[in-house]
């Protein structure tokens, strides 16, 4: 194995290694957030009676379920290739992504139902004081989780991590909602306990459609964005032996990056020479791009010319 073979595959072992640490650890400080909010907000809802307050807990519940199975989800999804998965298992994280979105949608329909009943007929919420220590609490532990995966996000760009920071993004702005509709429904705005459910059920739509779409992304094998495709075409094109290069093609799978194509190298080269080069431009586009798989098919400039003229 060459030196920059095995200096690649040290750097792919390393990566991954840091990047499954953070996601577990970010996957596993959700949960206990978590659970922690369904626990105090269960408590709230059931000595308030707030339909707000309802739709808080029911979002929190979401985020435990989605939380939970993120766990499951990344054990899988972060275990390296084997016999029957030789691209690896990140496709999981997108598919957990779309199981996430079906529950978020089902409960957001739900709550739009009970906040419609609330306008229609709204009730003054009891023991206020409860609910608004409850939910203040909720905005300190959600502020510090949110800081947290975005910080794990940067790091990883796992799009399991990132669908589980949309729900409890959205938490911040819900919780503070659910404070404004307490203090509007003691008898200045008896409908804003319902019309703040119906906004936050509006919101978890809005948010599974974004995480359909991430989701979809991924499994469509959709190209690299822009920005990195233009990075490899670079490193690619700054060899000194590159004549050119052409189909090239991109996707990626969980934190794992594929990239593909045909390079285009002099006839007098040897075999020996053209690998080594395919060597070199690989390690490069690894060290930019890590962690991720290169493959590279060496044309003849020869070959190119006489394809370009049919």
């Amino acid at each position: 194995m060459s030196e920059k073979k095995a200096t690649k595959q040290t750097s792919d072992t390393i990566h991954h290694k840091n990047y499954a640490y953070w996601v577990k650890l970010a996957a596993i400080g959700s949960s206990s957030v978590a659970l922690l909010l369904v626990i105090i907000k269960f408590y709230a809802w059931l000595v308030s009676d707030s339909s707000a307050m309802l739709a808080s807990t029911t979002d929190s519940i979401l985020d435990l379920f989605a939380s939970v199975m993120n766990i499951v989800i990344l054990r899988f999804a972060l275990a390296p290739a084997d016999k029957e998965h030789k691209f690896g298992h990140g496709k999981a994280e997108s598919l957990a992504g779309l199981v996430q979105a079906a529950f978020v949608l089902g409960s957001a329909l739900l709550l739009i139902f009970n906040g419609v009943e609330r306008v229609i007929n709204p009730r003054v919420i009891v023991h206020t004081e409860v609910a608004i220590w409850v939910t203040i609490i909720a905005i300190i532990f959600t502020l510090g989780l949110v800081i947290f995966q975005r910080f794990v996000i940067k790091k990883t760009g796992s799009i399991v991590i990132n669908a589980d920071a949309l729900h409890y993004q959205s938490d911040l702005f819900l919780n503070a909602g659910v404070l404004a509709a307490i203090i509007l429904s003691q008898g200045i705005w008896l409908q804003a306990d319902g019309v703040f459910t119906i906004a936050v059920a509006l919101y978890l739509l809005f948010g599974a459609g974004q995480i359909i779409y991430q989701s979809v992304y991924q499994l469509m094998d959709h190209e690299l964005n822009d920005d990195e495709v233009a990075q490899i075409t670079s490193i690619i094109l700054a060899h000194e032996h590159t004549l050119g290069l052409h189909e090239l093609r991109t996707r990626k799978s969980g934190a794992q990056r594929f990239i593909q194509f045909h390079l285009e190298l002099d006839d007098s080269l040897s075999l020996l020479e053209a690998h080594s080069i395919g060597d070199d431009i690989e390690h490069e586009i690894c060290q930019a791009l890590a962690p991720c798989e290169v493959f590279i098919h060496p044309d003849p400039s020869s070959i190119v010319a006489k394809e370009l003229k049919q």
